[in-house]
């Protein structure tokens, strides 16, 4: 988890110095041309028990048109709060992940679950976003959190509503036996980490 942190920290330094290496640490350029939907799953979705379903449309900068074959990454750790790390084809990746990709009205979809606390770290409930666009622009959004969250601190809030992202707290719904939360994105120039 702390690797984790470190590596995340450590990506806009990356970024602003190399293209290249931006394309070895992004998990967006490791399928440039695979054939994706715009719905997809966590692995062990189905064994969790608070299930989650994300959903909403990605739209351009004039936050009006939608956002057609947008790539969109998400990685998260498990209901304990670890990231099951694995390796394929010489690469590691965060086995709790998943792909889509918009269609022409934006849309996209994610059945993940509620990801656990590290309480070794202190660490927020949280899943990690990264979008890349037809252009091959990459945005890295900042986490998504979660409103019940225990370790979300009045501090912790007072911070991202100065910065003006409350809309990264998620405040899901239950409906059925579903957590479901509606998450539009807007893709503003100043999320670009690269052009």
């Amino acid at each position: 988890m702390k690797t984790l942190a470190i590596t995340l920290s450590l990506l806009g330094f990356v970024l602003s110095n190399s293209s290249i290496l931006a394309q070895e640490v992004f998990p967006v350029f490791d399928y440039g041309e695979a054939k994706f939907n715009n719905v997809d799953t966590i692995p062990d979705f189905q064994s969790q028990n608070q299930k989650l379903k994300i959903t909403g449309t990605i739209y351009e900068d004039d936050g009006v048109t939608p956002a057609k074959d947008v790539l969109f990454y998400i990685e998260q750790a498990d209901a304990y709060g670890d990231f099951d790390l694995r390796y394929k084809n010489d690469r590691r990746y965060v086995y709790h992940s998943a792909w889509v990709k918009t269609a022409k009205d934006g849309r996209y979809t994610f059945y993940a679950f509620m990801p656990g606390n590290d309480r070794r770290y202190n660490q927020l409930k949280q899943i990690f976003p990264i979008i890349k666009t037809s252009k091959g622009e990459v945005y890295v959004l900042d986490s998504f959190l979660f409103e019940d969250d225990p370790l979300l601190s009045k501090l912790c809030r007072k911070k991202i509503k100065k910065k003006g992202d409350s809309t990264r707290i998620l405040k899901p719904r239950k409906i059925d036996k579903l957590l479901v939360v509606e998450k539009d994105i807007v893709l503003r120039q100043n999320l670009m980490y690269t052009k």
